[in-house]
């Protein structure tokens, strides 16, 4: 089956959402999403948006704040855009029915995390990207233009140089074919604008806070289609998720600490005046490292956040979500502090994206988490994902509409999806064997430290494993879970090549074999030129 749309938009959290409803009124939009359309990690962000909402405050300090957080990687113009455009960001947040907190005078709450030099955090509680979640699903169902595709997953992208059986010198995206799970069929949807909007990648690893959605789908399908990434070695591991064995590493926000939460080793030493000036305010990667290194002197399993000082009613108040879910696995973060470990929370690499959003391919966005904007450099400042996915879906669908009036390029006919010869598999063992063994090997070699023997012995059995895949690929029909671990090997398999060819450690990425920051050698980003284009046999 063929569906045509004026706009396709692959994911549903804040960044596709948004794109979806500053499109809406002008054409008609497709919105593919793998699960229920909340299934997202917007879903799951406890924290809050990053925006200049104070007279204390000014565009500057949030600027130099990312800056430094991003180890001096991020593009200044970028950094600068971004901040500016927060405050009308968040306005059309609020006008599309979110509620952030307010304190008693009805001003809006604003609170701190690490690496922020003042309080600009608007939040709702602890649980701000359920809120948005609810408010932006709530808009997109009521629109009449917006056609909801839930179960669905993208398989590859549609270009011209892939339908025209030969290499363009300017690509172009025709759309993408997409999975129907309830069905198992793959239909062609052809569309003028196609916006990936697929999140992160966390189940490249191991342990993760990310939502089992977070598989780097629009990472490697965008790559495969000839798009660039860059700077994929800079996974942020986010610093405290429970250790429970049953909590499935449920994050404890970045504001605990932002409020006065102290880490603490299980002897009581609050260890941070150790690493950083800004001890538990220090940034995210400096914390996570500061944990590992805890835990490996000491053999503990975790290290300790303590905020009990605080007394039970502000924590109650502040925290609600993160209280009874602490509460529910034996955990009274009012009396005990809570055991937490580091796990893979957010990737500061993906498809390079200019300042509208568009990649190298044209009429191909990506925005969010997905995207490699320049924003977040070596490491992502606390908050600023949810103020980056809504700034440049507005950027992409201005962009987008800009060019509703040009003339369309006659596309050439989309084929349907050929399945070939493909079989239903007998054999799903494989997949699951080589999903554990790839998350395995990511988290063991290529974590929070690193070494040039680790990763090149991450990379030589990511390479036997994607060749296992690729011939069992076109044999077998195709399932989600056999989509997902092609993305999750082709991902993999990104990071290590970028963190094999950056020889210094900044930010997210820490090297044993190059200990200190190079700026003279190593101030830019890595970048990986897309898949070349490969004309079928």
């Amino acid at each position: 089956m063929k569906i045509i749309t004026d706009f396709l938009v692959i994911g549903s959290g804040i960044a596709g959402l948004s794109y979806a409803l500053k499109v809406a009124d002008h054409g008609t939009v497709a919105l593919v999403t793998k699960r229920d359309i909340d299934v997202t990690a917007t879903q799951l962000a406890q924290g809050g948006i990053a925006s200049v909402f104070s007279d204390k405050d000014s565009f500057a300090e949030h600027a130099e704040d990312t800056m430094v957080a991003g180890a001096y990687l991020s593009d200044p113009e970028i950094v600068d855009l971004v901040v500016s455009s927060g405050p009308p960001a968040v306005r059309d947040l609020i006008d599309w029915g979110v509620q952030f907190s307010r304190n008693t005078d009805d001003k809006y709450d604003l609170t701190r995390e690490g690496g922020h030099s003042h309080r600009r955090i608007l939040h709702a509680k602890d649980a701000t990207g359920r809120e948005i979640e609810r408010a932006l699903v709530e808009m997109a169902l009521k629109h009449p233009n917006i056609t909801l595709y839930q179960d669905h997953i993208a398989v590859d992208l549609i270009t011209e140089a892939k339908v025209l059986h030969e290499p363009l010198k300017q690509n172009r995206c025709l759309g993408a074919y997409i999975l129907d799970k309830s069905n198992h069929e793959v239909n062609a949807f052809g569309a003028r604008f196609t916006v990936l909007a697929t999140g992160g990648a966390g189940k490249v690893y191991l342990y993760t806070c990310n939502p089992d959605i977070a598989t780097g789908d629009g990472v490697a399908i965008g790559w495969r289609a000839g798009a660039d990434v860059a700077n994929m070695e800079f996974m942020q591991f986010h610093p405290t998720t429970l250790y429970h064995p049953h909590a499935k590493s449920f994050l404890i926000s970045e504001a605990v600490r932002g409020e006065g939460g102290i880490l603490k080793r299980a002897d009581g030493y609050a260890f941070m005046v150790d690493y950083h000036h800004l001890k538990d305010l220090a940034p995210r990667d400096i914390v996570a490292r500061a944990i590992d290194s805890e835990m490996k002197k000491s053999g503990d399993n975790s290290v300790f956040l303590d905020i009990t000082h605080k007394g039970a009613d502000f924590i109650k108040h502040h925290f609600p979500m993160i209280y009874e879910t602490c509460l529910s696995y034996g955990i009274d973060m009012t009396k005990e502090p809570i055991p937490v470990v580091p796990a893979t929370h957010y990737l500061c690499g993906g498809l390079r994206s200019d300042k509208d959003g568009e990649t190298n391919i044209n009429n191909l966005f990506a925005i969010g988490e997905v995207a490699c904007t320049g924003l977040h450099g070596a490491n992502r400042l606390a908050s600023n994902s949810l103020l980056e996915g809504v700034v440049f879906a507005k950027r992409a669908a201005d962009l987008c509409l800009s060019r509703l009036d040009e003339e369309c390029p006659q596309n050439p006919p989309i084929p349907q999806w050929d399945c070939g010869n493909a079989r239903d598999s007998d054999e799903e063992v494989i997949v699951a064997h080589n999903w554990d063994e790839i998350r395995r090997c990511m988290w063991s070699y290529v974590g929070i430290v690193r070494s040039d023997k680790r990763l090149q012995r991450a990379m030589n059995r990511i390479e036997l494993i994607q060749k296992e895949i690729d011939e069992y690929y076109w044999d077998f029909k195709l399932t989600s879970d056999l989509i997902e671990l092609r993305n999750i090997t082709t991902v993999a398999r990104l990071i290590v090549q970028s963190a094999l060819s950056r020889h210094e450690s900044r930010g997210l990425h820490y090297t044993i074999d190059h200990p200190e920051r190079d700026d003279e050698h190593f101030q830019h980003d890595t970048i990986i030129p897309g898949a070349p284009f490969q004309a079928p046999e």
